[in-house]
């Protein structure tokens, strides 16, 4: 059973989610994932696969209010009527979704890209669409402290999450901690390191638990408090890096997970946190 946790807005939130980043079989490893307990999909508009989404919700037979769907606006749309228009967007191509309900959470992409001005239009645009009842809960991604500063200092409502990458490697110390003073949820993309499992620590820890390394990863995660995507278009690999839960690793075995920290350099994708 997925735990859920609850945003500043008072929303829920499940504790761990699908990512389905440019995943070709992104229908089926939706209906895979919800059939064997996950209840968040996270994807985007920069994905294209925003129809398979829905199809993949209305042929897992899970109720369409049972599940939390994520996307996000690429920056390439970030002005007030851009975004306005990727959101409605984004809604026709969730529709095919059975007893379609609005996103769950909108966020803002890549969002570090295009400047202050770029990023608050697009930012107000959401506001706006939950306002409508478009979206639920508005989120961020791949922000820093300054870029969320932007947000406060404009007089706006806070992001409940920031969406970054995040586990062992890269573990982005000053954006978690600025997170969790504003009670901002951090979601961790790239959990698995993109299948690089062949760190000694990873692999004696995966021998004393007799977990596999993605499980070790996304366990991790978990006992950081933050809410890993987990990405995969196998079957068998989409179950087992959910059952994750009912387990717990030791305190000294987190402390050699937590010493494998490179920072930047740990970095498996390209991160923007940085951008101006």
């Amino acid at each position: 059973m997925v735990e859920t946790i609850t945003l500043s807005d008072g929303h829920t939130m499940p504790s761990i989610g699908l990512g389905v980043y440019l995943n070709e079989e992104c229908a089926e490893a939706c209906r895979v994932a919800l059939q064997n307990g996950y209840r968040m999909i996270d994807g985007a508009r920069y994905y294209e696969n925003e129809v398979q989404v829905g199809v993949g919700v209305g042929k897992s037979g899970v109720k369409r209010e049972d599940v939390f769907i994520t996307s996000k606006v690429f920056h390439e749309d970030f002005t007030y009527d851009g975004t306005t228009a990727a959101l409605k967007d984004s809604i026709a191509n969730l529709g095919s979704c059975k007893s379609y309900l609005p996103n769950n959470l909108y966020g803002l992409q890549d969002s570090a890209i295009g400047g202050k001005d770029a990023r608050l239009a697009a930012y107000r645009a959401l506001l706006d669409g939950k306002a409508s009842g478009m979206i639920k809960s508005v989120g961020v991604s791949n922000y820093s402290a300054k870029h969320i500063e932007e947000i406060r200092e404009a007089g706006l409502d806070m992001p409940v999450v920031n969406q970054i990458e995040l586990h062992p490697f890269c573990q982005q110390k000053p954006i978690v901690d600025y997170c969790r003073k504003n009670n901002i949820i951090v979601q961790a993309y790239s959990p698995l390191v993109r299948g690089a499992f062949d760190n000694q620590v990873i692999q004696e820890l995966s021998t004393k638990y007799s977990k596999d390394p993605a499980q070790i990863l996304v366990r991790w995660s978990l006992q950081r408090g933050f809410v890993p995507l987990p990405k995969s278009s196998q079957p068998e690999r989409i179950i087992s890096n959910g059952q994750v839960f009912g387990w717990e690793i030791e305190p000294t075995d987190m402390a050699k997970l937590d010493a494998l920290d490179r920072g930047k350099e740990g970095a498996v994708t390209w991160n923007p946190v940085d951008v101006d």
